[in-house]
């Protein structure tokens, strides 16, 4: 059995999170908000698989008036994925029952105002709509004040900055929320959740390896992550993300559920010593934010044309959109992220060019065979 959970129990309108609670199972649509049909379509294979929960992402006015159109016909719990523009959150509250809000995106709108006026604004709407709230902390989106403040230690930037949100919360009295800290890295994503739930045992979490990327090995890096954290009873709710084409994303759903079962069950898998060793291929799992759906197409490409590549300790980050994108590929030795009739390409920080889809998989290779050449891997 997985041990007993020290969190406080939250609630998502009816659903229960924290605590004694059933772990909740969730997922995101990664269609385009706006395009009604399809995510309807997306929503219900999610609820078909069983999800408790179902993520949607907005960030424009043409998302908004989509958003109240899916409400009206979906009975689904809604999470939103708010992006840049924190003030949205005022007009889809009255159609979801929880916001995502990330710390490190607060900074670029309305930057004169303080980020806990900011805070401030989520909690009242969430409180006038009876919705939860998730802060949800992105390794490869860390707010510029703690990168400053932890320049070389993403961990405890991380940690600090879900600890003074957590207290920018309690201070407005606003008890219905979790944590989620996240990155590409299972190995980071345990470490953090741990070193947090040290700090505030008593607030859910909700775990996750983003961008883990194609099954099987997006499998796996989940599996090590979950593996770590619900055996020590950390974990109240996860989401289980995948590259995978729109209509398989029932996957997260199902494989969400077995991870559950092995590990409640003691049926561990163990990770070969040299598992991180070699070609390193991330990938973010898609959503509404992506603009060209060959992306999940030139995910699997990628994989495949750099398999000649496969034993040189490498990364190389393929993401699906502008918001992402730029700041989660810069630690990637080749990062590709997609516009709607572009891919960029960058080596390391640095901007290479940006080049079609027909023509980015020959510039890539270019890339990686001169890093190759000039001894950049092992």
């Amino acid at each position: 059995m997985l041990p007993p959970r020290k969190t406080r129990t939250i609630h998502v309108k009816h659903l229960a999170i924290g605590g004694s609670a059933p772990i909740a199972v969730q997922s995101m649509a990664a269609t385009q908000t706006r395009d009604i049909p399809a995510t309807l379509r997306q929503v219900r294979i999610l609820a078909d698989a069983g999800a408790d929960l179902i993520r949607i992402a907005v960030d424009s006015q043409a998302d908004v008036d989509a958003l109240a159109q899916i409400r009206a016909q979906t009975a689904s719990l809604l999470s939103v994925d708010l992006q840049e523009n924190y003030r949205l959150a005022a007009k889809v509250a009255p159609y979801v029952d929880k916001i995502r809000y990330n710390p490190g995106h607060l900074h670029h709108h309305e930057k004169d105002k303080p980020i806990e006026d900011k805070v401030a604004f989520l909690v009242d709407v969430a409180k006038r709509h009876a919705c939860a709230l998730r802060i949800g902390i992105n390794a490869g989106s860390i707010a510029p004040e703690y990168d400053a403040r932890f320049p070389e230690d993403h961990v405890s930037a991380i940690v600090a900055c879900a600890v003074d949100h957590c207290a920018l919360v309690d201070a407005l009295g606003f008890r219905d929320y979790v944590v989620s800290i996240k990155d590409s890295d299972p190995r980071l994503v345990v470490q953090a959740n741990v070193r947090f739930a040290e700090r505030r045992p008593d607030v859910p979490l909700h775990l996750g390896v983003t961008e883990a990327g194609m099954p099987p090995e997006g499998i796996i890096k989940t599996r090590i992550a979950f593996e770590q954290l619900l055996s020590r009873g950390l974990g109240d709710t996860l989401r289980v993300s995948l590259t995978v084409p729109f209509d398989d994303k029932g996957m997260e759903i199902k494989v969400g559920r077995e991870l559950l079962d092995d590990i409640a069950a003691g049926r561990f898998r163990s990770v070969p010593p040299n598992f991180f060793d070699g070609l390193n291929i991330i990938a973010c799992p898609s959503c509404s934010r992506v603009e060209n759906n060959r992306f999940v197409e030139l995910a699997a490409q990628v994989k495949q044309m750099t398999a000649y590549a496969k034993e040189h300790d490498l990364t190389i980050a393929v993401m699906g959109c502008r918001v992402n994108g730029p700041g989660e590929t810069d630690d990637a030795d080749l990062g590709l992220w997609c516009g709607p009739n572009f891919v960029n390409l960058k080596r390391g920080p640095a901007d290479v060019g940006a080049f079609s889809y027909d023509d980015i998989l020959a510039a890539l290779k270019r890339e990686l065979d001169q890093l190759i050449s000039a001894g950049g891997a092992s």
